[in-house]
């Protein structure tokens, strides 16, 4: 079985307290609650983390082919979360991160082709340890800059000494050509510090229409070559 990558550690440190101290929303005791929280979803992506690599060896083992090219996975900052509560308008606490954030714990899998994005899911549906909450189609419904990808609030209990914990992860199914459209994006947003120039933006959708026209190409050939084989699925 493929042994999943190790999700690194979150410091025990109070950093969303040591951000915020100027606004008196946070005490000490919370903030070294929200370190503990942390490292909770991080457990959370450990579990999912060897979900996955056993679905991934099952498939690759029934159908003679992997669907998942890597996976990559993050807890947010406590910098990152900070902001994200305070744009939305929330309090700046432990329970409003709790409540108002699924994105604590964020995973991305990249995936070879579309249709291995929705087999994915359809197989993490039927596992008993996972309920998928909510889905956003990305991929049946583009975004405005072209983007297309399945994104997905999952969650799973972690089982520590005293109790099991139930806990969201977001999940990020894409194809190896969207990822590549997708962190070049990220990159010219940075660049122009989010303001990208007009023609900038349209040349970017237009390249994550090709990218998808080349996923679609590219999966026809592969169905091709394995003789219209479909076991890989679909829509």
């Amino acid at each position: 079985m493929t042994v999943p990558a190790e999700v690194p550690p979150v410091r025990a440190e109070v950093g969303l307290l040591a951000l915020l101290q100027e606004n008196g929303d946070l005490l000490l005791d919370e903030g070294l609650s929200v370190a503990r929280e942390l490292q909770l979803y991080r457990f959370a992506l450990a579990e999912m983390r060897t979900k996955l690599a056993v679905l991934q060896d099952e498939i690759t083992l029934s159908d003679d082919y992997n669907p998942i090219e890597h996976i990559s996975a993050r807890i947010k900052t406590p910098r990152s979360i900070a902001e994200k509560l305070r744009r939305r308008g929330h309090p700046l606490t432990l329970e409003s991160m709790q409540a108002n954030l699924d994105d604590l714990a964020g995973m991305r899998v990249i995936c070879t082709f579309v249709s291995d994005v929705y087999r994915l899911l359809k197989v993490m549906d039927r596992h008993p340890d996972v309920a998928i909450l909510t889905v956003k189609d990305y991929i049946a419904a583009p975004k405005p800059n072209g983007y297309r990808g399945l994104h997905a609030i999952v969650e799973t209990p972690v089982h520590l000494a005293e109790a099991s914990h139930p806990v969201r992860v977001e999940i990020q199914f894409r194809t190896i050509a969207m990822d590549f459209w997708a962190s070049l994006e990220h990159k010219t947003y940075y660049k122009y510090d989010k303001t990208v120039p007009d023609a900038l933006l349209r040349e970017l959708t237009e390249a994550a229409e090709h990218a998808h026209e080349l996923d679609l190409r590219m999966e026809a050939i592969h169905r091709q070559i394995r003789g219209g084989d479909d076991r890989a699925g679909g829509q």
